[in-house]
């Protein structure tokens, strides 16, 4: 696995098979690692890419991943605008379906940044953030989305 420094924290890339199998925000202590092949130096470019502008959408083979449902969540949140966020009840609202469970699919993204699950927010607050509900993940959360333009 690559890992990365970040402006946020440590995030690794696990390519496998000829794909992006997964992109994930690490603790702190996580031992970086170079890119050890082409296409985990392309994400990593691509990562580097989407910091500087987060409306690029890179070209990147990523595995198919997740249920159907997770599937219509994960599109309703690439749809969000950079700059802006939405709660997890207006997206169970949009998905006919419960907030718990639009979260429950926020958490099991396979590709943050790319499906940008930061820019979904409790309705009084930041809310949790990959299964998190506070600590590294809750200021990278922040950080992802200060560096939007968000709130």
């Amino acid at each position: 696995m690559t890992v990365l420094a970040l402006p946020f924290g440590r995030f690794g890339i696990h390519i496998s098979n000829g794909h992006v199998q997964e992109l994930r925000f690490l603790p702190p202590e996580a031992e970086l690692r170079p890119p050890i092949d082409d296409l985990a130096q392309r994400t990593a470019d691509s990562i580097l890419r989407w910091l500087d502008d987060p409306t690029f959408v890179p070209a990147l083979p990523f595995a198919a991943q997740g249920t159907p449902f997770q599937h219509r969540v994960w599109q309703a949140i690439a749809a969000i605008p950079c700059g802006s966020t939405s709660t997890y009840g207006a997206l169970a609202r949009a998905l006919d379906s419960a907030p718990r469970a639009v979260g429950q699919a926020c958490g099991a993204n396979p590709f943050p940044l790319f499906v940008p699950c930061h820019r979904v927010t409790a309705a009084a607050g930041i809310g949790g953030f990959a299964n998190a509900k506070d600590g590294w993940l809750i200021e990278a959360k922040r950080w992802l989305l200060a560096n939007e333009g968000g709130r």
